[in-house]
């Protein structure tokens, strides 16, 4: 691109292309910061790419050991490996999403540091050779070595460390003569407060909001300035650093269900107008979100003097956010950011297998509620009437005539939701609350519906909560701050009359958990195979997902076939039990 720029009379913004295909192979970069005199992770980056030779090297190495393509970023084409045993399995699908993410399937190997901290600093440089950096990230919290949080600065880190990363990316960056925005990555070894080099990215990243905030510079000029020819409008000695801005991710995933992507289109579109916020978002109502593309929908940025400052206003941020249609993960990001590792400790990219060994769930009060709202939109989905005229037996609103006996008007019901095992809901009206009756739990409510779309519950010792509720075909969906809940009700007689057979009979079927795309079918019809063989894989939204057989047993039905896209609940293959 920097060559057709050139030879159109077109400005190219960016570094130069040398730089950039330099900078952009993870092996030759290791190779440019050593003779820097930069510090890298120890580790294999040759050019003998042979599978054995690669297992020699990591053992050599030492494991556990990190497997990385060469082109990657965004932690496609990354593996993490504990034992030799595994080794070959996992270099071979690092390889095919590095080759279908970054077309180049060349893997570098790392020694893993067992306790890493993710720092990266901002480079800016122009075309006189002035260079300055514009201070440092923290990027440790990540999922899938993929950032979800980003700050600015990075809390927690003493001077000498701070002071060691600016040397070394100035160092780089004088290595390559780097004339543009940049950021320099290091991971930095907890124990040893060692950082090492582990890419430069040459680009505007993601996360430069944050840099923005607390110096406040406008990259994108000072990046338009530097293209331009100009020199930078600042030495290092003008650039401070002012206050905290954190940053969160916010994607259309479901982090409840193992972060599977959510697509559809968005019904609702809103950001928060709050004094400390700032959203940059890639939607609005009306967008199709698909599976083709990367998660991420929008950032949002807190900002505030103090650290503790931005949090609030990030939290507060991520509560007013709205966006319907799909879910997105902002409980989740919000459950980060208040959990006091976040806040009284220094990071570690540890962060999520600490604090979530088991993956994260919704709390189960404001599971409860949610069904609470799906049970009470099944019964009332159409707003009842205003007008006096009214017939009562035409509104829904649970009138009776036994009420001037003193009976309550009473419903039961069962609610499945997101396919788990059915409950029973038992809805008893009174005059002024509504007592749901929910397994053993007992809730007593006072329901408000403030729109066809929005119900708001509310009863002693809850703050008021708002869920958005709406009709899906025939489920009915609960969502609130990115949650979704989609439930199926029924009557108790409806539930009564079902039997186990179906459900006896498709134990061994699979369906697909998103919306993807098939790559590979490694079964044919009429094969044995064991529980938790890998049948099929997906693909979606840039990740892997290999699909296991639920039980042992024979192959009797393939629905699908490689380079399919299929939907959310698709049979996929079906397995009779032996």
């Amino acid at each position: 691109m920097p060559e057709l720029c050139k030879k159109n009379n077109l400005i190219w913004v960016g570094p130069k292309a040398e730089v950039i295909a330099l900078m952009g192979s993870k092996i030759e970069s290791k190779r440019i910061a050593e003779a820097a005199g930069v510090a890298a992770v120890p580790g294999y980056h040759g050019e003998d790419q042979s599978a054995s030779h690669l297992l020699e090297m990591a053992k050599e190495i030492g494991f556990p050991v990190l497997i990385k393509a060469s082109a990657g970023g965004g932690g496609k084409g990354m593996r993490r490996v504990d034992a030799a045993a595994e080794f070959l399995t996992q270099l071979a699908t690092a390889k095919q999403e590095a080759i279908r993410s970054f077309g180049d399937d060349r893997v570098l190997i790392e020694k893993l540091i067992t306790r890493p901290r993710h720092l990266e600093v901002q480079l800016l440089g122009d075309q006189q050779g002035n260079l300055i950096h514009l201070f440092e990230r923290e990027c440790s919290i990540q999922r899938n070595y993929q950032k979800i949080i980003e700050e600015a600065p990075a809390a927690y880190l003493t001077e000498d460390v701070r002071a060691c990363l600016f040397d070394y990316a100035l160092r780089l960056g004088r290595e390559i003569a780097y004339d543009s925005l940049g950021t320099v990555e290091f991971v930095l070894d907890a124990d040893t407060n060692i950082p090492y080099f582990l890419e430069m990215n040459t680009r505007l990243q993601v996360e430069h909001p944050v840099t923005e905030m607390v110096t406040g510079l406008d990259l994108i000029e000072l990046q338009l300035l530097a293209a331009s020819g100009a020199r930078l409008p600042m030495t290092q000695a003008d650039v401070r650093v002012h206050g905290w801005a954190i940053e969160a991710r916010i994607n259309a995933e479901d982090p409840a269900k193992d972060y599977q992507p959510q697509i559809g289109t968005v019904s609702q579109y809103s950001e928060p107008d709050l004094v400390g916020v700032r959203v940059e978002s890639g939607i609005q109502s009306g967008s199709s979100v698909t599976p083709h593309y990367d998660s991420m929908i929008a950032k949002l940025i807190g900002y505030g003097l103090t650290r503790q400052l931005a949090v609030q206003r990030l939290t507060e941020g991520l509560a007013n956010f709205n966006v319907q249609g799909i879910g997105t993960n902002q409980a989740f990001l919000r459950d980060i950011v208040r959990r006091p590792a976040f806040t009284e400790a220094a990071l570690s990219t540890l962060f999520m297998t600490e604090q979530y060994p088991d993956g994260w769930k919704a709390n189960n009060s404001l599971h409860q509620l949610a069904m609470a709202a799906g049970a009470w939109h099944a019964l009332f989905s159409v707003p009842a009437p205003d007008t006096q005229t009214s017939f009562p037996w035409q509104r829904a609103d649970g009138w009776r005539n036994m009420a001037g006996d003193q009976r309550l008007a009473a419903a039961s019901m069962t609610l499945r939701v997101d396919g788990e095992e059915a409950c029973t809901i038992d809805v008893i009206r009174g005059t002024q609350t509504v007592q749901f009756n929910i397994a053993d739990h007992v809730l007593t409510l006072q329901v408000s519906r403030l729109s066809n779309t929005e119900l708001r519950l509310s009863g002693a010792g809850l703050t008021a909560m708002d869920f958005n509720v709406s009709n899906e075909g025939s489920q009915v969906v609960v969502a609130r701050q990115g949650l979704r809940w989609k439930m199926t009700a029924s009557s108790a007689l409806e539930a009564l009359a079902k039997t186990a057979s179906a459900e006896t009979e498709q134990a061994g079927a699979i369906a697909s958990p998103m919306p993807g795309l098939i790559t590979e079918i490694n079964i044919s019809i009429g094969q044995t195979v064991k529980a938790a063989e890998v049948v099929l894989v997906m693909e979606a939204m840039k990740l892997i997902y290999p699909m296991e057989s639920l039980i042992d047993g024979v192959v009797t039905a393939i629905h699908c076939a490689v380079g399919d896209t299929v939907a959310a609940g698709i049979p996929l293959v079906d397995i009779e039990a032996a």
